[in-house]
């Protein structure tokens, strides 16, 4: 029996009840897991049932059980199912096998009665036998004469089975009296209960089993074996289907869970306007969009939970693979090329607040199909899609979104949950343009026509990139990363993101997974410093406006969070959303970060030293005030932060989810801020506080006294400890120490043994409190490559470079980190830290 010979509305209900957060197999055994026979002692379970059934139970989120009528140890002894399938039997009374102790002296007392009654009229009906369990007796007809079997039953109904305290259950030629009240439906709501399964299947064939059908509902899904009534919304015919129907499950279910065909992370490509941003796959699908902010819930998260979770995608008629994507030079547009074909993706610009557009030109001569499957909030939402002449209108989402396509015939199909439009589109008699509009019900055409708003698009990003200084090495890949950290800008805000993504894991099915799409004072003020190091300075004046809002909504300087919003507003709780396996079966996903209610106490740094780096680049364009009352303001409120918060212990640059500790590198953070502070005063012409440079002086003297670890020969990520951490390179980056100092290359030194793996360095290697591993942080490579030029090994810098280009993607994007055993990216995608990393490291060498 194939999984293809089960009725199709039986197989589109369980690939549906297989992408549940936690799911309950459950099954009888008797006529389901195993066919019936006269012996019930040779009732041996289907061989490929059993294979099913375990690997289900080895799934994640996958309770897998058998509830039997049969004696708990004698369905164990004969199904010789594994350890991982719980086993219920006596009809859901007995759960182990010292449940025969929970039942009272009355309830045995009585058991031993109707059990002795059962027996007499046993031996008076030739064929019929007692089976006697630990809370129940059974009398079987099966192997009985018809009429003797039903004088049979109908004797224990008339005497034992109208006993006080007795429970009669009756199925196929059987009757069983219980001491406890039990069924099988309870027995499946405990075993739910417990696991916390958000859905269940349940596969029967006796009348005992419809105590469980009972007990479905929602999401759930009850299968009956053979003839007869059942409240089971589908049937099979078999034992043999039910192993194909498990069989289905398990596979449906490990495809979800698995994230099967995840692209690989570093051949995702962003999008970028402005507002917002994108991610297309390397084959044009749309994988990933939020609306109405890159903060906000997703439209399509086909990237963490493949089509089911929403997707946009374009490709050949005859299916191809494509022969290449590129972005259009200087700009953020995308172009995926097939045989005769191709795609070109970009956000156009000219939308009002409150809008997210995307348009997709289809070029070529070949025919294309296009899939539109949009799935709001984070594919939780159902959407019902309308045709109508100029395109499609998504009905059923919180904001209003339609798809701008005159002339394209779309077909609306459904699996029952949700709706997808699918059409055959023919570009050679001219360019097919698909306008998705989110925020607006207007289908009608845009004012511009859209080759000029392509134009005006990319013009933003070219005319930018030629204003740039950028380094004279690898300088596509130096320009592609400019325009990489200027796409993570949110413009209308000032914030920048940390990256475009959540949830893209540090570990491939691992838990290691969070949310980059905030801004974080530290990422922003680092990005923001390396745009300004480039010659581009509005990115730093936005963000310090930025800057300047949130702090007027505090009581002081030193109570900044480490991120927020876009918009500066405080972050939702962390959330779980369980309806999505992640990326490659990475699960959980998150939206929301916890560390938003961490102390971090060295972000008050990045902060001045943006402030220093952005005034003496006024000063060298020209500018008639370098440094202005407003952000002079602002460092003198850091310092203050610095001065009221420097000694306490925090959870670092990491956010480590552990106990706070005393981190060198927040320590030289704080000393940054006010080193930073004094030389802007010094060259500018600023008062200071007189205990600015004493302050200084005692947070250097402290690090240097009690960062340092004479058994490791190392700097170290704490006070209170000798573990290492690449963070601590920064005693020396920043000018705390002398880089001439023997005491920053033994550092050097030890960093690179305990932390560099081959073309990558580890940010430690200490236990942090959480499950799983994560890979090397390309940041931490690239402070790697500036320390080695510190200490004069300039070919070593050079070869470690070497290898941080070599992990960029096709595109040239940089995730945030990078497994050097499997030569994979990881992380969230494309991030700022390793691009600014990347950045300065040219900067450096060229």
């Amino acid at each position: 029996m194939s999984a293809h010979d089960l009725p199709i509305e039986l197989r589109r209900a369980l690939s549906r009840v297989a992408r549940t957060p936690r799911l309950l197999v459950a099954s009888d055994y008797d006529g389901t897991m195993a066919p019936i026979v006269s012996d019930p002692e040779k009732a041996f379970p289907h061989a490929e049932s059993v294979r099913a059934l375990r690997a289900l139970a080895s799934l994640a989120g996958t309770t897998a059980a058998v509830i039997s009528g049969r004696a708990l140890k004698d369905l164990a002894a004969l199904s010789r199912l594994p350890a991982e399938v719980q086993l219920v039997g006596s009809h859901g009374s007995e759960f182990d096998i010292g449940f025969i102790h929970a039942i009272d002296a009355d309830a045995k007392k009585l058991l031993g009665e109707i059990t002795e009654e059962l027996r007499r009229i046993s031996a008076l009906h030739a064929g019929t036998s007692v089976e006697a369990k630990p809370a129940s007796v059974a009398l079987h007809v099966r192997n009985a004469d018809a009429e003797e079997g039903a004088r049979a039953l109908a004797a224990v109904r008339a005497d034992a089975g109208q006993r006080v305290g007795v429970q009669v259950t009756e199925g196929k030629s059987v009757i069983e009296l219980a001491v406890v009240a039990t069924d099988k439906g309870h027995a499946l709501d405990l075993i739910r209960h417990q696991d916390g399964a958000t859905a269940a299947v349940f596969v029967g064939d006796d009348v005992t089993d419809e105590k469980a059908f009972a007990r479905l509902q929602g999401p759930d899904l009850g299968v009956k074996v053979g003839p007869g009534d059942s409240l089971a919304e589908f049937r099979v015919s078999s034992t043999e289907d039910v192993a194909a129907a498990l069989a289905f499950l398990l596979e449906e279910r490990r495809t979800w869970l698995s994230g099967a065909h995840a692209p690989p992370i570093e051949r995702l490509t962003m999008l970028a306007s402005p507002r917002t941003v994108a991610l297309v796959t390397p084959d044009a699908t749309l994988t990933w969009l939020c609306h109405p902010e890159p903060d906000s819930a997703s439209v399509f998260a086909h990237l963490l939970g493949g089509p089911e979770a929403g997707h946009f995608s374009v490709g050949p008629h005859r299916s191809a693979l494509p022969l290449s994507q590129r972005y259009i030079d200087s700009t953020m547009t995308v172009q995926t090329r097939w045989a005769s074909l191709s795609v070109t993706d970009y956000l156009p610009h000219d939308v009002r607040l409150g809008r997210t557009d995307l348009t997709r030109v289809i070029s070529g001569q070949a025919a294309a199909v296009v899939t539109f499957a949009p799935r709001p909030e984070f594919g939780q939402g159902q959407v019902i899609l309308e045709a109508v002449s100029e395109g499609l209108r998504v009905h059923g989402t919180n904001e209003p979104i339609v798809l701008r396509s005159p002339g394209v015939q779309w077909n609306v199909t459904s699996d029952g949950n949700q709706q997808t439009a699918h059409a055959v589109v023919d570009p050679s008699g001219g360019d097919v343009v698909l306008e998705l509009r989110c925020g607006t019900e207007e289908l009608g055409p845009s004012e511009t026509p859209e080759q000029e708003r392509r134009a005006l698009a990319e013009s933003y990003w070219s005319d930018w990139a030629k204003s740039l200084t950028l380094p004279t090495l690898k300088p596509d890949l130096m320009k592609r990363s400019a325009l990489t950290l200027r796409g993570l800008v949110h413009v209308d805000s000032g914030a920048i993101m940390a990256a475009a993504t959540t949830s893209l894991p540090e570990e491939i099915g691992g838990v290691r997974n969070w949310d980059y799409r905030y801004c974080w004072l530290r990422d922003a003020a680092l990005t923001a410093s390396a745009l300004v190091s480039l010659g581009s300075l509005s990115e730093a004046e936005g963000y310090l406006d930025w800057v300047h809002d949130v702090l007027e909504t505090l009581p002081g300087p030193e109570r900044l969070h480490p991120l927020y919003t876009l918009h500066g507003g405080g972050l939702p709780p962390e959330a779980v959303i369980d309806s999505l396996p992640g990326y490659a079966g990475s699960r959980p996903v998150r939206i929301g970060n916890a560390a938003n209610q961490q102390v971090q106490l060295d972000v008050f740094g990045p902060i001045v030293e943006l402030i220093h780096d952005l005034s003496h680049a006024r000063e060298k364009q020209g500018a008639e005030v370098a440094l202005n009352d407003r952000d002079w303001e602002l460092v003198c409120a850091m310092v203050e932060a610095v001065e009221r918060r420097w000694f306490e212990p925090d959870h670092g640059i990491w956010e480590i989810r552990d106990n706070p500790r005393h981190h060198v590198y927040s320590k030289v953070m704080g000393w940054v801020t006010i080193d930073r502070a004094v030389a802007l005063a010094e060259h500018f012409g600023r008062d200071i506080e007189p205990g600015w440079t004493p302050l200084r002086d005692k947070i250097a003297d402290e690090v240097r006294e009690k960062g340092w670890k004479d058994e490791v020969r190392s700097y170290t990520a704490a006070y209170d400890g000798t573990d290492l951490d690449a963070a601590t390179l920064y005693i020396g980056l920043s000018g705390l120490i002398d880089p001439s100092d023997e005491k920053f290359a033994a550092t050097v030194t030890a960093t690179e043994a305990e932390l560099r793996s081959g073309s990558t360095v580890y940010r430690y290697h200490h236990d942090d409190g959480l499950p799983g591993t994560e890979g090397g942080f390309h940041l931490c490579a690239a402070w790697l490559v500036e320390a080695y030029l510190l200490i004069g090994q300039r070919s070593q810098a050079e070869a470690l470079f070497a290898q941080l280009v070599d992990a960029a993607g096709p595109t040239g994007l940089l995730s945030e980190e990078y497994d050097p055993v499997a030569e994979r990216s990881l992380g969230n995608h494309p991030q700022a830290y390793s691009h600014l990393g990347l950045l300065r490291c040219a900067q450096l060498l060229a």
